[in-house]
């Protein structure tokens, strides 16, 4: 099984909006296929930005993946019009940027807002997900027409509300029925949530667009107790050949730390790249 890895710039990083051209060079350096960087941050950008962002990942050989979780302004699932309209602009926006990089994979939170409970009173998850299924199939039909495939993010219930097992994304995407919508499974969220991990992978089958892994306590690769080669052999039964991103997240402090609730400094005496590259190294192990 051949499966580019990756690694989610922001590993290095304590804010979200960053300059990535440092991140291409490095990834590369470690060993890297794959950059993924945040699909908002690229949507601000010039034209001419995304151009010299394009060429730099190609001259290094490195593939960019975006991600991003909806602000709760952009919502799509959300009860408020305009709410929902400025997140199906926001969905619009990242697959017209992301089109003129030549395309690719989007994914993460992008169903409704992260992070996001059910409001206070409310026990009917319905309204919000049909509200977010409208709106989903339409910005799938813009990002079609800019070559980008969207992959959904099925996150742990302390995160989002809409979809936290692979089967309840199956039921989102078979109600949507864009064939550029496409699940996105993480070893963190289905370590919580998932009865099995591989039952989960076998289920998501041909769904399966993109694969984030890290550990359970989010540290990368190698640092944790979740089984790799139980899911690695999960992955080649269903035949995925897609990106494999790890997504450790281990500084606190900054908007990242914030938003992940990283409390606790897990790069103490740690080099962030010898680990990156361990990381690595364990997983093209894992995957072969």
């Amino acid at each position: 099984m051949m499966n580019s890895i990756g690694i989610y710039y922001a590993y290095w990083t304590r804010e979200w909006d960053a300059d990535f051209h440092p991140y291409i060079d490095k990834v590369a350096d470690l060993g890297f296929d794959v950059l993924e960087i945040n699909a908002g941050t690229a949507a601000r950008m010039t034209p001419a930005e995304r151009r010299e962002l394009r060429s730099h990942a190609a001259d290094r050989g490195i593939t960019l993946t975006y991600c991003i979780g909806l602000a709760p302004d952009c919502d799509i699932a959300s009860p408020e019009t305009q709410v929902a309209q400025r997140g199906e602009a926001c969905l619009n926006q990242i697959s017209t940027a992301v089109g003129e990089m030549g395309g690719g994979k989007v994914g993460g939170i992008l169903y409704g807002a992260w992070p996001m409970t059910l409001p206070a009173g409310d026990t009917d998850r319905r309204p919000y997900l049909e509200r977010s299924i409208s709106i989903m199939r339409r910005a799938a039909r813009v990002a079609a027409d800019h070559n980008v495939i969207f992959n959904l993010e099925v996150v742990n219930r302390f995160e989002q509300f809409l979809m936290n097992t692979c089967a309840e994304g199956i039921d989102y995407l078979n109600a949507v029925g864009a064939k550029n919508v496409r699940l996105l499974l993480d070893t963190f969220h289905m370590n919580i949530e998932e009865d099995f991990i591989e039952e989960a992978i076998l289920r998501a089958g041909d769904h399966l667009g993109h694969f984030h892994i890290g550990e359970n306590n989010r540290m990368p690769p190698g640092y944790g107790s979740i089984p790799w080669t139980r899911i690695a052999a999960a992955l080649r039964k269903i035949g995925y050949t897609g990106d494999v991103v790890m997504e450790p997240f281990v500084q606190p402090g900054g908007q990242v730390g914030a938003d992940i609730r990283v409390y606790r400094d897990l790069s103490a005496g740690l080099d962030l790249d010898s680990e990156a590259r361990k990381a690595l190294h364990f997983m093209r192990g894992v995957l072969k």
